[in-house]
């Protein structure tokens, strides 16, 4: 099993790199192709000395390497740096409601393992056993150096995920011991990597900002549609994860329903269509099987997408009240189908909305799907030790 180890370039001791370093692999991450040295000194306004002092050193630690030369240019060729897939990689851990996802992610964003189960509600016991259970069948095939890249744990777990015993269908007692989780302690029980504990919504906004077509817009709002929504804000290209790292619960937000004024929680999520479809004597657990396949429960389904885009319209224009998003995003564990159709409709529906005095953004699916949660959760370990934060410096 996984056993505390000396630090390699790579993944080093703090995991705190330097600004510009962070600055060059951020805006590396945001191009696959990469980017030459001589571009890479223009946008970052270092000196090409400089640029070229920081880019040997990070090929020499593996964590970038060259592509392939750019012809067909006058004069001659570049060189562009790329990231390079076996310089880190990390863990990601979704805790759900219904089930928990598991990960091992290189440094693009490649999935290297990944696997799932499912449950009535979730027990620690079972959780840690499953990754603990995973994680050794991974590093028992990894060589030591992929293992000393590891740089730690992500783990994607609702907001007071013991506070939804009624919907969740378990009692108070069972869920009660989420309330005080150690989650560095149950970790540490088995390995003794570096460990970061951020709620699920956010990661999946994560996941969209640098892996997805997030990565295309400076500012915008995230809806994730779970078992409950949840939500995101990025600002200045970079996850705002708030004080308390609850920024963009969009799930409380009041909106009107049909039966009058309800959170965005009761209106929008899937914990909805999983009570239309049992008191229609219809088996709820098709929303949870993969491949996902609704075909089956149109009839709930297409009100359930009528009521949800309405109630999604309302809290994207409420939060395009408090800070001018260029975009929004709409995401969650749906077919492709259903996503694309919900997206028209709130867009459909935003627009008819009293909007004066509002600028009306761009709304746009998302592209992560069932597995934004838990591959944002494995980005994170990246972006504490590796990326830039720009919301708590200027960079661009």
């Amino acid at each position: 099993m996984a056993t505390k180890r000396q630090d390699t370039p790579g993944t080093n001791s703090s995991g705190m790199r330097a600004h510009n370093e962070r600055l060059i692999l951020t805006l590396l991450h945001q191009e696959v192709a990469g980017i030459p040295g001589s571009e890479l000194a223009r946008r970052t306004g270092l000196s090409s000395q400089t640029a070229s002092v920081i880019l040997r050193k990070m090929e020499a630690d593996a964590l970038l390497r060259r592509g392939p030369a750019l012809k067909g240019r006058v004069g001659k060729p570049s060189i562009p740096m790329q990231i390079n897939p076996n310089g880190a990689f990390s863990y990601g851990l979704k805790i759900g409601r219904r089930s928990a996802d598991f990960v091992w992610m290189d440094f693009t964003g490649n999935l290297r393992h990944q696997s799932s189960f499912s449950y009535s509600y979730p027990r620690p016991v079972d959780v840690f056993e499953f990754v603990a259970r995973e994680m050794s069948e991974i590093e028992d095939g990894l060589s030591e150096d992929e293992i000393q890249r590891v740089c730690g744990l992500g783990i994607g777990v609702p907001h007071d995920l013991w506070s939804w015993s009624r919907q969740i269908g378990a009692s108070e007692t069972e869920l009660a011991a989420w309330r005080e989780m150690d989650f560095h302690a149950e970790i540490a029980a088995f390995c003794e990597h570096d460990v970061f504990v951020l709620n699920d919504a956010t990661a999946a906004c994560r996941a969209e900002h640098i892996l997805g077509q997030g990565k295309g817009y400076q500012d915008y709002a995230y809806f994730y549609v779970g078992s409950f929504v949840g939500g995101g804000v990025v600002l200045n290209r970079s996850v705002y994860e708030g004080r308390r790292g609850n920024a963009g619960a969009m799930g409380p937000m009041p909106v009107c329903g049909p039966t009058g004024a309800h959170r965005l929680h009761d209106q929008a999520s899937l914990h909805v269509l999983k009570t239309a479809l049992e008191t229609d004597g219809q088996d709820s657990q098709i929303l949870w099987e993969h491949p996902l396949d609704w075909d089956a429960i149109e009839p709930q389904l297409h009100q359930w997408i009528d009521e949800s885009a309405e109630a999604l319209a309302e809290a994207c224009l409420s939060a395009c009240a408090v800070i001018d998003f260029e975009a929004i995003v709409i995401d969650g564990a749906v077919p492709d189908g259903v996503r694309r159709t919900l997206v028209t409709q709130v867009e459909q529906k935003l627009s008819t909305l009293d909007h004066r005095g509002l600028l009306l953004p761009r709304v746009v699916a998302g592209s992560m799907g069932p597995m934004a949660r838990v591959m944002g959760a494995a980005c994170t370990p990246f972006f504490r030790k590796f990326l830039l934060n720009t919301n708590e410096t200027s960079a661009f």
